[in-house]
């Protein structure tokens, strides 16, 4: 029991420590976000009244340096991904059995278009996503997966369409 004990300790408190040397002690920013959030700068209010000259404290054989100016603040750059894709985009697909397909990806909806002018509309479904559609009346679905779509209609073989 005492040995049990031992060898679960001794597995233990390393994992421990170094769990703990991995979070920051002092909240410090690591390394990877080490930029100050973007914010921007107050504006800098200036005065009318004539200011004088500073006056040198250094000695003549001394050059002063003037301070750099501060840097600009760092921009961060963040992404929304429950944001439908903006824009309406349009493709043609050339299907397995020599059909074609245009479809219009407007963010939330398809809009297919078959060579024969009708149109079918399909909803992303589930709604918070833009590669998964189906069609409400009839379930026919659409996949859309880079430059390939899966349309599966009711009753026929699921097409693999190519751009």
């Amino acid at each position: 029991m005492s040995f049990g004990h031992t060898v679960r300790v001794s597995i233990t408190i390393p994992l421990l420590l170094a769990a703990a040397a991995c979070v920051s002690q002092d909240n410090a920013p690591k390394a990877a976000n080490a930029a100050p959030p973007a914010i921007s700068p107050a504006p800098v209010q200036q005065s009318t009244a004539p200011t004088a000259p500073p006056v040198p404290t250094m000695s003549p054989t001394k050059t002063a340096k003037t301070p750099a100016a501060p840097a600009p603040p760092a921009t961060k750059i963040i992404t929304d991904l429950t944001v439908p894709r903006s824009g309406v985009g349009t493709a043609t697909y050339r299907c397995g059995n020599g059909g074609m397909i245009t479809i219009q990806n407007l963010g939330s909806s398809l809009r297919v278009v078959r060579p024969d002018g009708t149109t079918e509309e399909f909803a992303a479904s589930p709604a918070n996503q833009s590669s998964r559609y189906q069609e409400a009346a009839t379930h026919d679905a659409i996949v859309i997966d880079g430059r390939e779509a899966l349309v599966m209609k009711r009753g026929s073989t699921p097409q693999t369409c190519k751009r």
